[in-house]
């Protein structure tokens, strides 16, 4: 995958949501730990419940953390006050490279996404939801939170957690990706999950000057308790698998071909990101692409000089249990049978999820349109 960014150098919210106990702060501390050079912003509803002086040593705590401890975010009045808050992180003074929102374990999810799709900051994009779910208390939660149904629903990404306490924990796997529609559904035992289902992780080595949480961890270890119950240090099996697909193309990608592609994408299939060339569709720019469970946005930008010879479509696809081989070949059906000729049309379902000059999104990114 090429390494340059797309033109809006939008930064991923992240929104993590899950009853209280289900392990969000744990999951939260150790996507600090496990982040590689990537600098994690964190909006959080008690700032109290995660590791204040590590946060402080590593040069977060201030520029980089919100704390609010005067209620849950979902409270706030309307999505101008979630961008108060986003403008203190995504600025480019901050360097940060993702913000994640740690719901309080009562707060509305639907209403943080709502909020975050209305919101008409230039610099952020929306970069899913999800839900982490207690395996060991699953049927108690969901018989005193029976709205934990519609949560899951909602959800781009449900962890699964604590498995390693659950009695049951195959039958809580199942039942969970029964309710959780199309999400990707990952088990876990300590909150452990790989970053890169969230985030593009960047090499420690491009952090030059700046104490990260990766050098913290290096000299204090995991700093998240589990140590003790047999894990093997910061390098440790993370518990959790995901499979993931690169594709490359040389000849172009006929669109329309790839919308049906994407409106059918499979079942577990979370995030999608790359590039694509649409050919004579339109031969002046390349399609960044960003996707994450139902979400989906294009971004035009320039094609450069350099890339005259050698345009390419680069796709980069991760899921839980995702059918790779069936995935390449579909994809290798949405290649054009005329690369050099161009329905006047052909573009439309493209467009449709390409963000307007003026910062609105495309109607059917609308929060009016999610999940009751």
């Amino acid at each position: 995958m090429s390494q340059q960014s797309p033109g809006p150098q939008q930064i991923p919210v992240v929104v993590l949501a899950g009853f209280l106990g289900s392990g969000k702060t744990t999951l939260l501390n150790h996507l600090l730990h496990r982040s590689g050079g990537t600098r994690v912003g964190a909006i959080v509803n008690d700032f109290g419940a995660i590791e204040i002086d590590a946060m402080a040593v590593a040069g977060a705590l201030g520029d980089s953390t919100v704390s609010l401890g005067n209620g849950c975010l979902c409270c706030a009045v309307d999505a101008s006050e979630l961008d108060v808050y986003l403008e203190r992180l995504a600025g480019p003074s901050t360097g940060i490279d993702v913000i994640v929102i740690e719901a309080s374990g009562l707060a509305e999810p639907q209403e943080l996404v709502r909020m975050l799709l209305a919101s008409e900051h230039p610099g952020i994009v929306y970069g899913g939801l999800v839900e982490v779910v207690d395996a060991a208390e699953f049927d108690g939660t969901r018989a005193k939170h029976p709205e934990i149904d519609r949560h899951l629903a909602l959800a781009d990404l449900v962890v699964v957690n604590k498995l390693d306490r659950a009695a049951d924990g195959g039958r809580v796997l199942g039942l969970v990706r029964e309710l959780a529609d199309r999400a990707a559904v990952v088990p876990a035992t300590y909150g452990r999950i790989d970053p890169e289902f969230l985030f593009d992780c960047r090499p420690s080595e491009e952090r030059i000057g700046q104490l990260s949480f990766d050098d913290l961890h290096e000299h204090t270890g995991d700093g998240d308790g589990d140590d003790h119950h047999g894990h093997d240090g910061p390098h440790a099996h993370l518990h959790t698998a995901y499979d993931s697909l690169s594709f490359v193309s040389e000849q172009p990608l006929d669109p329309r071909r790839l919308m049906g592609f994407l409106d059918s994408r499979s079942e577990g299939l979370y995030r999608i990101k790359g590039y694509v060339d649409f050919g004579p569709h339109d031969a002046a720019n390349r399609y960044a692409v960003h996707a994450v469970g139902p979400f989906l946005r294009f971004y035009p930008e320039p094609w450069a000089d350099v890339d005259a010879d050698t345009r390419l479509t680069q796709l980069v696809l991760i899921g839980s249990g995702i059918d790779s081989d069936a995935l390449a070949k579909d994809l290798e059906g949405c290649k054009s049978d005329a690369p050099h000729a161009a329905d006047e049309h052909g573009m439309w379902g493209v467009l449709r999820y390409v963000q307007d000059p003026d910062g609105q999104d495309p109607d059917e990114q609308e929060p009016d349109d999610l999940p009751a």
